[in-house]
């Protein structure tokens, strides 16, 4: 039985992700980590759990990834071939208010997985009368923010990385780099994945769309940047989560350049207008009953710091994965708009 470490089992990709892969394999057990933070609505990552905590191989651990004994201790008890670390502080502007809890989860959470991994290989255990081998695969999440205020477009990973504009871009860039060492000198593979804009069912509260919807839903006037002339990367959470396993199953083969590294872009490449993907949500949000009038739309400048246009090149995660996003945003933000209608008016 292949047994999987997943930190931050109880946020938007992790549930959805862990959810996923107990549906389709019955020779998996999933180790689930979370502190429950507020951060955003406790209830809804409970929520989250509820959907999976049903399975027989699933396992919740209710911890912090910054309490390295823990994190030591849940390696030499359940003896992870994969590590998948999603738990991290998120937020762009929260990291402006609350920098510290960056730092800790960010970097210090990080840093005690990769110490972990790399300590797995000595640990010498049989686990269920199989012999450990130590971690075989590390994939871990970083972000698109890491591109900062480039210019060119799509992003692609050969583009250079080194001018980030938050301290929570600049602590996913510091995880790329520390993956990178630890692989280069404890031979970890390790793949990082640049999110870009996940959006659907069960989703963060701290995203735009979902502002958007709640503030439709309260009738509040919505404030559109650039009167919308702005274009971004929505993916849709299935498609997101239907990449991390195909990356999954195919850890890092050494190379002469990278040795067991990788950094992939994972994104639908197809950037969407603000604009055009708000109409859609307020079309789908009447649709449902959820708001029953049109809403008020205020078109205002430009905002400080923001940019045009950012989104995704996945040729990369294509070629070397057959990584085909095909959720049509219509058909995401319907079955959004579903999910907000039942969880909120229940």
């Amino acid at each position: 039985m292949k047994r999987i470490l997943i930190t931050g089992v109880a946020g938007f990709i992790g549930a959805s992700l862990a959810r996923e892969i107990l549906s389709l394999s019955n020779n998996t057990e999933i180790i689930g980590v979370d502190n429950l933070n507020n951060y955003y609505d406790v209830d809804l990552k409970k929520w989250r759990l509820k959907q999976i905590e049903h399975f027989d191989a699933f396992i919740f651990i209710k911890g912090d990834i910054t309490d390295k004994v823990l994190v030591h201790k849940l390696f030499e008890k359940y003896c992870p071939d994969i590590v998948i670390n999603l738990a991290a502080q998120a937020g762009v502007r929260h990291s402006i208010e609350q920098p510290d809890s960056y730092i800790s989860s960010n970097i210090v959470g990080f840093y005690n997985i990769l110490e972990a991994c790399r300590h797995s290989y000595n640990l010498k255990k049989i686990y269920k009368k199989t012999i450990y081998q130590g971690v075989q695969h590390l994939i871990y999440a970083s972000s698109s923010s890491v591109y900062g205020t480039n210019e060119k477009m799509p992003y692609s990973i050969d583009d250079k990385v080194d001018c980030p504009v938050s301290l929570y871009a600049a602590t996913k860039k510091s995880n790329e780099l520390m993956a990178y060492a630890y692989s280069k000198l404890y031979c970890i593979p390790s793949t990082g994945l640049r999110f870009f804009t996940v959006y659907g069912p069960a989703g963060r509260p701290d995203m735009a769309y979902f502002k958007f919807t709640s503030q439709m839903v309260k009738g509040e006037n919505i404030q559109i940047y650039n009167s919308g002339n702005m274009e971004r990367d929505f993916t849709y959470i299935d498609d997101i989560v239907d990449g991390i396993i195909k990356v999954i199953e195919n850890r890092p083969i050494k190379d002469k350049k990278e040795g067991y590294y990788r950094i992939y872009n994972i994104g639908s490449g197809k950037p969407q207008n603000l604009l055009y993907f708000i109409n859609i949500l307020e079309e789908c949000l009447l649709s449902e009953g959820v708001i029953n009038k049109n809403i008020k739309k205020e078109l205002l400048p430009m905002q400080l710091g923001d940019v045009f246009q950012t989104y995704a090149d996945i040729k990369e995660l294509e070629k070397d994965f057959k990584f085909k996003p095909s959720m049509d945003l219509k058909e995401g933000l319907s079955r959004f708009v579903k999910w907000y209608k039942e969880y909120y008016t229940k």
